[in-house]
């Protein structure tokens, strides 16, 4: 079986691009992270049960809507300030996207 050059080639430039690909999302999951360790401990729990769900195509405002629902459900969060908490997670959440 020969392989011919040119997909030799092809094959290594992939090769060589695909850990770039997993750079900017390293990047931005770290500047989230800091973002939310600077968080009200309700808005962290909203931001750590919601960061696993976060990513190209999510849709964020429903990750996070669901997310806090669920905390207070489980009373885990004040339903009073769930909304509040659930925007100051959001703004942090956006960075990993």
């Amino acid at each position: 079986m020969r392989i011919s050059l040119p997909l030799l080639a092809a094959a290594a430039i992939v090769a060589a691009a695909l850990p770039l690909t997993t750079v900017p999302s390293l990047a931005n999951r770290a500047a989230a992270d800091s973002c939310a360790a600077k968080l009200s401990a309700e808005s962290k729990l909203i931001y750590a049960a919601s960061i696993g769900s976060v990513g190209p195509g999510a849709d964020l405002k429903e990750v996070v809507r669901s997310k806090t629902r669920s905390l207070v459900m489980q009373g885990k969060i004040a339903r009073g300030g769930a909304q509040s908490a659930a925007q100051a997670a959001g703004a942090c959440l956006v960075q990993a996207m």
